[in-house]
Order: C-alpha cells, then sequence, then structure tokens
C-alpha cells in the first residue's frame, strides 16, 4: 500500500469524506474512496475516519492506496483532432477529460492508447519510457489544446532540448479571478511537491525553478483574460502561479478553492499556441487551435455581466 497526505482547504469544510477524496485523488472514484474508507484505509490522526465525516479544512488525512497493477499498453481506435502531422512529429489538440498517458486509475481511453492505435507502436518515439511513447510534454486532464508527439527518438531528443532553451514556445489562454493591476508581468517562483498533500504542486522554497510570463488580454468585472506563455514546464505550473500571486483560473477548485462553475469542466485553460523549430527541417512552426466551445460561453458570459 502507498501513503498518501492529504490537507483539505477551509473553503472545502463541510465537503463528505468520499467525494473529498475522490476529487482530489484521480486514481479514486467516489465508490472506491468509500471502499477505503469502510475499510479503515483513511485515518486523521491515527483514528479511521467513519463513513459519514465531513471534512473540516486544515486537517490532515492520510490515504493508503492500492499499489498499481503494470499493464500493456493497448492500442484504441479513440478520434484525434490532428492539427500537423509529418513523419518525424504529430501535434494534437486534445480534448478536455483526456488524460495523456495511462496512469493508475486511468488504464485505458488516454492520449497514448490512441496514438498506439494511430501511428503504431513503432511510429513513436521511445525515449520517454514504455508507458510515455512519443510523449514529449504533458497538459492537465481538464487542461485542452496542442500537445507535440515526437514520432521517432531523433526528434524526440531534439524536441526536448528546445525544451531546455525555450525555443519550444507554449502559449495558453486562462481566466482568472480578480483584476490585475499591470497590463503584463511574470511570476517567477519556484514550485515543488506541497508539504502535506502530496497529489498538489506548489511554490515552495526548494522547488524547481520555473517562469510565467502573462499578458491581459480583456478586464471584466472580478476577472481577467489572460496570455500565459511558460518560460519552463513545471506539473501545474500556470495553474499554481496564478493560485500564488492571488489570481487562481476560473473552475480550478484543485488551486482556487471555488466551487465547480456551471458549464464548465475543470479549469477555464486552453493551451492555444506552439512554437517549435522542425526537428528534421529547421524550419520555424507556428501552430494555433481555436478556444474549446464552453471557454467561448464562458468569455461570452463575462463580457456580458452588469449589461
Amino acid at each position: 500500500m502507498e501513503k498518501t497526505l492529504l490537507q483539505p482547504n477551509k473553503e472545502e469544510t463541510g465537503t463528505r469524506l468520499d467525494a473529498w477524496l475522490a476529487a482530489h485523488l484521480p486514481v479514486l472514484s467516489r465508490s472506491g474512496a468509500a471502499k477505503l474508507i469502510e475499510e479503515g484505509r483513511v485515518t486523521c490522526g491515527g483514528k479511521p475516519l467513519p463513513k459519514n465525516y465531513k471534512v473540516r479544512g486544515g486537517e490532515t488525512l492520510s490515504v493508503e492506496l492500492p499499489e498499481a497493477e503494470r499493464r500493456e499498453l493497448q492500442p484504441e481506435d479513440i478520434s484525434l483532432d490532428i492539427v500537423y502531422e509529418d513523419e518525424d512529429v504529430l501535434v494534437v489538440n486534445k480534448p478536455k477529460g483526456m488524460v495523456v498517458h495511462p496512469a493508475p486509475g486511468h488504464a485505458s481511453g488516454t492520449l497514448v492508447n490512441a496514438l498506439l492505435h494511430h501511428c503504431g507502436r513503432d511510429h513513436l518515439s521511445t525515449v520517454g519510457g514504455e508507458e510515455r511513447p512519443g510523449i514529449v510534454h504533458r497538459i492537465d486532464r481538464d487542461t485542452s489544446g496542442l500537445l507535440i508527439v515526437a514520432k521517432n527518438d531523433e526528434a524526440h531528443l531534439k524536441l526536448k532540448d528546445q525544451l531546455q532553451d525555450h525555443t519550444l514556445a507554449r502559449i495558453y489562454r486562462c481566466v482568472a479571478l480578480g483584476n490585475f493591476r499591470e497590463d503584463s508581468g511574470l511570476v517567477d517562483a519556484p514550485i515543488g511537491r506541497h508539504p502535506v498533500d502530496r497529489k498538489r504542486m506548489a511554490v515552495v522554497a526548494d522547488g524547481r525553478p520555473a517562469v510565467t510570463h502573462w499578458t491581459v488580454l480583456e478586464r471584466y468585472p472580478g476577472y481577467t483574460y489572460l496570455e500565459c506563455r511558460l518560460e519552463t514546464g513545471r506539473t501545474h505550473q500556470i495553474r499554481v502561479h496564478m493560485a500564488h500571486i492571488g489570481h487562481p483560473i476560473l473552475g480550478d477548485t484543485v488551486y482556487g478553492g471555488k466551487k465547480p462553475v456551471p458549464g464548465l469542466q475543470g479549469q477555464c485553460l486552453h493551451a492555444m499556441g506552439l512554437q517549435f523549430i522542425h526537428p528534421r527541417t529547421g524550419e520555424r512552426m507556428e501552430l494555433t487551435c481555436p478556444l474549446t466551445e464552453e471557454f467561448e460561453k464562458q468569455l461570452f458570459k463575462l463580457r456580458h455581466l452588469h449589461t
């Protein structure tokens, strides 16, 4: 069993324990969380918690998770929105809700399963390991947008170098809570694992360097539409940085401390653009994809606030 420590926010006080665990641990369904509680595998202060427990906010929960079984990756006939493809690279517009590669709780239905069907196992790079064929970088399950895939090891290594020297640019659009005083700026704050909740990331003194550049696109009462450019690519970087400066992303219940937004799945964050040097031709590639329908609907609502 793997033991994980979690700490609910004060804003989550009163949430049923099984629902809270399912929302914060992607490996668990609500019924799976309920089973762990019944088995006494969810404790606080060393004492098992009852099924009807509601989180209080601020307490430290200990959860024993079963070890994941390793399974061979299987190709799956899943439709892909391909923005660009040649013999070396493939750029896909990933939909919200799709996990990039198999992980505990997500053994199928991932982008990797779809890529194995579309490209074939022999036409994806192996640099990322057996469980991540072709995957050069990732975006969160509930973030939509562009992701580049390497179809051979040479292309993968060159793209990986571009990530390191920042010649591979990733441009995002998001809606953040609150109003920004300046029209542009950057967040330069190291990111690492949260000291208590190991499933979350946080700005921590001993974290890895992380820099996010942001520019205001539109302002609304209580909200701001932003473009963000990643200089580094830490896990959940934009979400963590925006929350760190007091402007969490709309719909981000993990880092924003707010309730889910009606009509919005997860955070209002979209990987809109990619810029990179083609690993074979040396050509400068600039690719974009439109905002999702639900993102556009949120912008429409915000643009018509108080009108």
